[in-house]
């Protein structure tokens, strides 16, 4: 095992470096001009000259990607042009509301898809298989953009149940809204704070995770639809096990490794896609941060970020790696 997971890590360092090479020239080659951008209207040429010689942008674009790769090495991800703050204190900043969005998409999409697609596929072409269908390409059919802008017209336009944007109400937060709000606000006794931040994460959870629930429920119910069909499942049947003894141990067990790969994928999948929820919803995450860093060409904060979500990519394959060995003792890495 321990083999195999540096192999992997020695693996990934020329995705990583690659996929920096690539961020950083498609970001200088997209058109506008940073000092032209950020700069008031009064500045003079001798101005924007200066900012663009303080950021290091008159220097040939090799000169700068070497620059940048060596500061990454070494952990440090340079100084945002907007707020003129390092890089990584503002995703650090704003990267708990983003994992806390992510989280609670997670588990509603999880909560939701895989009972469906254990009942659909236990129960083919019948209305329950037709039921967990229904959710299932909903799921996945819908824009989540256009779904979050329905709810927040309906839920809270029409019906004024939640709130429709923000993730905490100012007068409540108490300044816990940088970091994991609702799990500190549990923590320090805040249940007011907690509540009110459970309110609005639930209609951006839920436009970010339908489409994850919808993947997920298709993949168990071809899952189980296969291990249905095994030798050792009809062998329980035979011997008097009762049916949700044998669909939710044996075969849903069994079906597992689809499920958590589809899911390691869709979670990497959330971090990376809330960035358009957070947009319509007005979440103050990390991918609203990148919308903002994109307009302004903050180049040092539009590649940590995406540097950030590869990374995140990464840590999550790994897990899914380790969790297969954990779930299906066939599976070694050992050559």
């Amino acid at each position: 095992m321990l083999g195999y997971l540096f192999r992997r890590v020695i693996g990934t360092i020329p995705v990583i470096v690659l996929i920096s090479l690539l961020v950083f020239l498609l970001i200088h080659a997209a058109p506008g001009d940073p000092a032209d951008l950020l700069l008031s209207d009064q500045a003079s040429p001798q101005d924007i000259a200066d900012a663009r010689h303080r950021w290091g942008l008159d220097q040939p674009l090799y000169v700068q990607y070497l620059r940048f790769l060596a500061n990454f090495l070494a952990g440090d991800f340079g100084t945002s042009f907007r707020y003129s703050d390092p890089v990584i204190e503002l995703i650090a900043a704003r990267l708990p509301a983003t994992i806390e969005l992510a989280l609670v998409s997670f588990v509603i999409a999880l909560a939701l898809g895989v009972p469906l697609g254990v009942w659909a596929g236990s129960k083919p072409n019948s209305w329950v298989d037709n039921f967990g269908s229904f959710f299932g390409f909903f799921g996945i059919s819908m824009p989540s953009f256009w779904f979050g802008i329905m709810l927040i017209l309906v839920v809270s336009g029409y019906f004024n149940w939640l709130p429709s944007s923000g993730r905490s109400t100012y007068a409540i937060s108490r300044g816990t809204a940088s970091d994991f709000y609702i799990v500190s606000s549990l923590i320090t006794g805040n249940f007011r704070a907690a509540w009110d931040g459970i309110q609005h994460i639930i209609m951006p959870a839920i436009a970010l995770g339908t489409n994850m629930m919808g993947i997920i429920m298709r993949v168990t119910r071809s899952a189980v639809l296969e291990i249905m069909q095994e030798d050792y499942v009809r062998t329980a049947r035979a011997k008097g096990v009762a049916e949700g003894t044998v669909l939710w141990r044996h075969v849903l067990q069994n079906a597992l490794v689809p499920i958590i790969t589809v899911v390691g994928l869709e979670l990497g999948t959330l971090l990376s896609g809330s960035i358009i929820i957070e947009t319509v919803f007005a979440w103050p995450g990390s991918g609203s941060l990148l919308i903002s860093a994109i307009q302004s060409r903050d180049y040092p904060l539009i590649t940590g970020e995406v540097m950030v979500y590869t990374i995140a990519f990464v840590i999550i394959n790994f897990a899914i790696d380790i969790l297969y060995a954990a779930v299906d003792p066939r599976i070694r890495f050992e050559r």
